[in-house]
């Protein structure tokens, strides 16, 4: 059984900064495509950013720049490191990793359990 385990929200003040982890627990696992979301009250979940197996990376407007999207292949952890935070990037924030379990070959989506990410002074 997979669990993701996500780590390092809370508040900070304008122009901080603040690393998010999603940590996989499981055996036997492949991580593929990998990803952080949003929900901001009121508002859809929004992709943020993304990252290949492969390498190649994805983020939306605002993160770019800011954000950079990272993963430990070898502790099966995903990072975001979110620079010169602003308040409306405040939300609960969501790992979502594409994972194939190596004794039954299948592959499935999942999400970690959010973090609560507040920017304000």
């Amino acid at each position: 059984q997979v669990q993701l385990v996500e780590s390092g929200g809370g508040l900070v003040l304008p122009g901080g900064s603040l690393r998010l982890s999603c940590a996989a627990s499981g055996t036997a696992i492949n991580i593929y495509y990998v990803s952080w979301y949003r929900q901001a009250p009121g508002k859809q979940r929004e992709l943020v950013a993304g990252l290949t197996s492969g390498g190649s990376t994805n983020y939306a407007d605002y993160a770019k720049g800011r954000f950079t999207i990272s993963r430990d292949a070898a502790k099966n952890t995903v990072y975001l490191q979110m620079n010169s935070l602003r308040p409306e990037d405040t939300a609960v924030y969501y790992c979502n990793l594409d994972i194939r379990i190596a004794t039954t070959g299948s592959v499935n989506d999942y999400w970690g359990q959010g973090l609560q990410v507040t920017v304000s002074s």
